[in-house]
């Protein structure tokens, strides 16, 4: 175990936090002085995370820091029920291909930010997935349906008169039942986990077990600075997207978001985030060079120093410079293809109705040229270059 006292342990552990249920309890796991099992639950229902889903696998990185030990568990069966946390109405059903598939990114992935060598990487399908017709009857047996119906977004359904499956109040038991396979000394998940988490708590109480301390975090909220980071809202910087869309995301966040963002993300401690803000106020430091140290900090981290080095020139050529980038993709065309179509197509807007969107907000040029016509098609045989918004060029070669 790492030497630091059970006071400095707390306040890493509470950084950035919102609920911490059990603290007295953990204040006697952590006098044990031995390494504490600390899980948190991935379902992997789509094959890229984004940096919302890091906000608790940098708390994960950080009890690994502090001599823990991670169990990183795939849901990999509980994915195929889908968690209705937050949800307004049932998630569709995944295929075991597909959950499978994106579980091997997941882990992947999130070795950009823990240890995933020293991790404990389980999937619940190796529990869940030998339970008898009389094993998931006893587990239902253990709660019920008024206690159920407590949990906010199932009482906001059913007083809405939404639907909500059977299928969906089995979920809860069984990420509690995770808890009591694992035997986890503390859980962790974002503050709409609450209900699940101390489902957990209940299960490992009836198993003879101590209940796991539940510990949640904030859901991060995206760049636009009012929803949270998801990519539905169109609002996310994915860890797989490139140093130069990273960059230039963390750039476009607001001055206050950009701490909240420090705190839940960066792995400066509380007292140098604290200084900067102080050299910020009397003047020392620019709001701009902090947001870039920050940026260059998240493309190390899920890129390389060297990327990060480069993506900060790329975006100083482009945006101080009005410069473009020094690599711009080139695609073969069509002449007479809508643009709208072509930018969908080829991945440059995500849907249709963006690519409208930015060319009826002017943020379409075309050789320099702003397009504000949502029916505009590529001339026959001529090469153009392409801007849409800040930090998207491409060149057509049309044919």
């Amino acid at each position: 175990m790492k030497t630091k006292s059970i006071e400095e342990q707390l306040k890493l552990i509470k950084r950035g936090s919102v609920d911490l249920v059990g603290e007295d309890e953990l204040v006697e796991k952590l006098k044990e002085n031995r390494p504490l099992r600390i899980k948190a639950g991935f379902d992997p229902t789509a094959p890229d995370l984004h940096l919302g889903h890091t906000v608790v696998m940098q708390k994960l990185r950080q009890f690994q820091d502090l001599g823990h030990k991670v169990i990183f568990l795939m849901g990999d069966y509980t994915a195929m029920i889908g968690d209705p946390s937050g949800r307004d109405e049932t998630r569709p059903t995944l295929s075991e291909d597909l959950i499978k598939k994106n579980a091997e990114t997941y882990v992947s992935q999130a070795s950009k930010v823990l240890d995933i060598e020293e991790a404990e990487v389980r999937f619940n399908s190796e529990w869940l997935g030998t339970m008898s017709g009389p094993d998931f009857l006893r587990l239902a047996s253990k709660y019920t349906i008024a206690r159920m119906i407590e949990r906010d977004d199932f009482k906001k359904r059913y007083t809405e008169g939404h639907p909500i499956r059977i299928h969906e109040f089995i979920y809860p038991l069984l990420q509690g039942q995770d808890s009591v396979a694992l035997e986890a000394d503390v859980e962790l998940g974002g503050t709409d986990q609450i209900f699940n988490l101390l489902v957990g708590r209940e299960l490992q109480k009836e198993d003879g077990q101590k209940p796991q301390v539940v510990l949640t975090m904030p859901l991060l909220v995206g760049i636009d600075g009012v929803q949270k980071m998801s990519k539905s809202y169109g609002n996310y910087i994915g860890i797989t997207d490139s140093p130069r869309e990273i960059f230039g995301k963390v750039m476009s966040i607001s001055d206050e978001l950009m701490w909240n963002y420090y705190e839940l993300l960066s792995d400066l401690s509380l007292d140098e985030i604290e200084e900067m803000k102080e050299e910020l106020v009397i003047g020392k430091l620019h709001p701009k060079i902090v947001k870039e140290n920050l940026a260059m900090e998240l493309v190390a981290r899920f890129h390389s120093e060297d990327d990060a080095k480069n993506a900060r020139d790329e975006f100083e050529n482009i945006f101080k410079k009005k410069g473009r980038p020094d690599e711009i993709p080139e695609f073969d065309v069509k002449g007479g293809t809508i643009l709208v179509d072509v930018l969908t197509d080829l991945k440059i807007c995500k849907s249709k109705s963006e690519a409208r969107r930015m060319i009826q907000q002017g943020a379409v040029k075309i050789d320099d040229t702003r397009i504000d016509d949502i029916a505009w098609t590529l001339p026959h045989n001529s090469p153009i270059s392409v801007q849409v918004g800040k930090r998207k060029f491409a060149k057509f070669l049309v044919n």
